[in-house]
């Protein structure tokens, strides 16, 4: 069992910067690959970013690449988001997930096991 719980969003203004952690606490934080996942009213939870067991493998969705990285500390139980030049649309509730099966890193929300509450992030224009 995990749990996972999310911190550091915010209200931004267009352009700034984010940064966001999930903290875990359980047995085997390490072993877990690790994604965010946001949500935006009205929309479907939709992929973020997802990071190895390791950290070795990243994955992005495309409308985030080069303004979001993924981490994690395991010595600190921690995934972080930074988030960079933030637009209008980044808007939405944030949620760290943790996927069991770590043979690759997934994107499809229902392939993770453990979820935080989330944290809201809205950023304005």
């Amino acid at each position: 069992q995990v749990q996972l719980v999310e911190s550091g969003g915010g209200l931004v203004q267009a352009g700034a910067s984010l940064r966001l952690s999930c903290a875990a606490s359980g047995r085997s934080f390490s072993s877990y690959n690790l994604g965010w996942f946001r949500q935006a009213p009205g929309k479907e939870r939709e992929f973020v970013a997802a990071i190895s067991w390791g950290g070795a493998n990243t994955r992005y969705r495309n409308s985030v690449k080069g303004r979001f990285t993924i981490s994690r500390d395991n010595a600190k139980n921690t995934v972080y988001l930074q988030m960079n030049s933030l637009k209008p649309e980044d808007t939405a509730v944030y949620y760290c997930a943790a996927d069991t099966l770590r043979y690759r890193v997934r994107e499809n929300p229902d392939e993770y096991d453990y979820w935080g509450q989330g944290t809201q992030v809205t950023v304005s224009s």
